[in-house]
């Protein structure tokens, strides 16, 4: 893992609507991942698109455990 790579951004648990900061790998490039919410422990799916021109990340998107992203 690359730290000066690392971005926090933050988001919002889909299962709960706490909000919290998310440490992103934009080395990893485009990926899917998963976190579980700091306050309800809930599983969520993570998809982070990073510009293969740029490196830079474009968007987040976050999803329940059963949702299909």
């Amino acid at each position: 893992m690359h730290e000066e790579l690392l971005t926090s951004h933050e988001v919002t648990c889909p299962y709960c609507s706490t909000r919290f900061d998310l440490l992103i790998d934009v080395s990893q490039g485009t990926h899917r991942t998963w976190d579980d919410c700091p306050r309800c422990c809930a599983p969520i799916q993570i998809e982070v698109n990073v510009s293969p021109q740029s490196g830079e990340l474009e968007n987040i998107l976050l999803g329940r455990d059963d949702d299909v992203l």
